[in-house]
């Protein structure tokens, strides 16, 4: 790779990093064709996209970014891939999925929201964070259960009214 097509890639990866407040890098050397072929279609089909990149443009390209990565640049060892997401436990959902057969893809850090987390302990509990979606779907049943509960008090009492007048 010249210079200049490192250059590129990196500014690409900022790019991408710059675009987006979730990724996912995780180790996915040795999975067979088969294997990673399954991966990158469940990463299409969540809306996912998955990249193998080279250590050190990924390490560059998180230093020329605004967003401040911590020590996630520390866990750029070995064979890199990078997870993008819109969905904050998306990609953890896809990777335990996955090891349920194997024990690969080795999750090794992420970047959500502009907290990192480190380790592959960490997986069970970044899959079982909630997306925007799910917690304003919470909130909006939570606010409307009170009032049903007002309706359907009044209904009952509008009604025990209506026998009571209906029976004199």
């Amino acid at each position: 790779m010249t210079r200049e097509e490192k250059s590129i890639a990196i500014e690409d990866l900022t790019a991408k990093l710059g675009e987006t407040n979730v990724i996912y890098i995780a180790d996915t050397s040795g999975m067979d064709a088969d294997t990673t072929s399954n991966l990158r279609r469940a990463c299409f089909k969540a809306g996912i996209k998955l990249e193998v990149v080279k250590n050190t443009l990924l390490e560059k390209a998180m230093e020329a970014s605004t967003n401040d990565y911590g020590d996630l640049p520390s866990v750029l060892k070995g064979n890199s891939s990078v997870f993008i997401a819109d969905v904050a436990n998306a990609p953890a959902k896809i990777i335990k999925d996955f090891r349920k057969k194997s024990d690969k893809p080795v999750f090794k850090g992420a970047y959500i929201n502009q907290e990192i987390y480190i380790g592959d302990n960490l997986l069970d509990s970044l899959a079982s964070l909630k997306s925007k979606e799910e917690v304003i779907g919470e909130i909006i049943g939570l606010l409307q259960s009170p009032a049903k509960r007002i309706l359907s008090a009044l209904l009952n009492n509008a009604e025990q009214k209506g026998e009571e007048a209906a029976a004199e």
